[in-house]
């Protein structure tokens, strides 16, 4: 049964007409929708923790790197004009006045001819503007070498601000923090990073057909495969996942889980409750859910077709496709936009590296929606072939078989064999 307040909701929902929600949204579109939603909070994290996290602010440079002339190779610091027309037959000599040790502050001037011992790492002495490799030297005695070759000034050496220079911007908001980015913080001394916190998203299963992986499915029964393939694209894109398990067609039960996920998660993804049937409630849970929209019900895309997406309270509510295939092409092309987008990733989010292939048989497509075509990938002497993997939206094994997509543009009818391709590697 319902209750007076959910069916009052659903009652306004189909009076509003529901049918024109089973009007295709441009997949374009839709991705427009993800600036409608918040990104999540900051939180302030330590520096060894932040790789794959998103920087919450921008950050500049409070010091030069370095912030002292050093040497990049082992040799002698000394004046460049010094070894000016050096050669092995005509080497420069220079007169030896010292050596600097590692973490040194030297006291010593370099003047004309003159140079010091110095390591790599080591802080070059006043006077000094390069560096000589030890291999192109030779002692004559304790105090006098012979340089076999010439050097430019700022040779062999970094100097102060090369590097990064003091008050630059040299990360953004918005930059995933990468083993280098790290290293940049580690080298600015920040030992706190403030980043954005991992957008939490829950997954519930529907269906009475759907079963935990333990058991073993009768006839007509199936194991519950999305809450895992979900869970692992989640984690790929930087974000945290909770399953909130199976759920029934029920109603009242899909309701209720849906008020739970609400509480606990920044964006909530509906397996197998998209498509248009008697027996699937998602549309209906949604708009009876308070402060709900539902935004998108179905996009111009193959596979994924009937994907729904509502604003609840502030929050992404997706209906995923059913089939396998479908939901995890879905969540690749279209929710990860928005998993980015909550998770405060804007610096570089367009960017995606694609390859490019030589398609080996013809594809047939459909004018009007943008296909996505599962490819295997294999070398063939000096170029790259992308063969179609052809299987129904149900058969995982056709994403395990598979290296990438190929995206067919909405305008395209079909690729013909050996056309260039770019592939979205998966």
């Amino acid at each position: 049964m319902l209750t007076e307040d959910a069916f009052a909701s659903l009652t306004k929902y189909w009076d509003n007409g529901m049918k024109e929600f089973f009007k295709v949204t441009d997949l374009k579109r839709v991705l427009e929708y993800r600036t409608e939603f918040p990104q999540v909070d900051t939180e302030e994290i330590p520096l060894l923790e932040t790789v794959g996290r998103i920087l919450a602010e921008d950050i500049v440079a409070d010091v030069d790197l370095p912030d002292f002339p050093r040497a990049i190779v082992d040799g002698y610091a000394l004046q460049g004009a010094s070894t000016f027309g050096a050669s092995e037959g005509n080497p420069a000599y220079l007169n030896v006045t010292g050596s600097i040790a590692m973490g040194e502050s030297p006291e010593l001037t370099i003047g004309p001819g003159e140079a010091v011992r110095i390591a790599t790492g080591g802080m070059l002495p006043q006077g000094a503007n390069g560096v000589v490799m030890i291999e192109h030297t030779e002692a004559i005695d304790d105090a006098t070498i012979e340089a076999y070759r010439s050097i430019a000034p700022g040779q062999n050496m970094i100097s102060i601000g090369e590097d990064i220079k003091k008050k630059s911007r040299v990360l953004m908001q918005g930059q995933m923090i990468r083993p280098q980015e790290a290293g940049l913080l580690a080298a600015l001394g920040r030992q706190k990073v403030a980043v954005f916190q991992k957008p939490i998203i829950g997954i519930i299963s529907t269906g009475d057909e759907i079963i935990p992986i333990n058991e073993t499915p009768n006839l007509g029964q199936i194991r519950d495969i999305n809450s895992y393939t979900l869970t692992g694209l989640i984690h790929e894109a930087g974000a945290q996942a909770i399953s909130f398990g199976i759920v029934r067609d029920d109603f009242e039960t899909l309701l209720e889980k849906c008020k739970l996920a609400l509480n606990q998660c920044d964006m909530i993804l509906i397996s197998g409750g998209s498509s248009v049937g008697t027996r699937d409630f998602t549309v209906d849970v949604l708009s009876a859910l308070e402060d709900a929209k539902i935004l998108v019900h179905g996009i111009s895309i193959s596979p994924g077709k009937p994907t729904i997406l509502a604003k609840v309270q502030n929050k992404a509510f997706w209906g995923m496709p059913g089939h396998v295939v479908s939901s995890m092409i879905v969540f690749s092309r279209v929710v990860r936009p928005f998993v980015k987008h909550f998770s405060g990733q804007t610096h570089g989010q367009e960017k995606e590296h694609r390859l490019n292939a030589i398609l080996t048989r013809n594809v047939a497509s459909t004018q009007g929606r943008v296909d996505f075509i599962r490819v295997r990938l294999r070398q063939e002497e000096d170029k790259l072939c992308a063969d179609p993997v052809l299987g129904k939206s149900g058969l995982i094994s056709t994403m395990v078989f598979a290296d990438g997509l190929v995206e067919i543009d909405i305008n395209t009818e079909g690729l013909d064999k050996g056309t260039e391709v770019q592939v979205i590697p998966m």
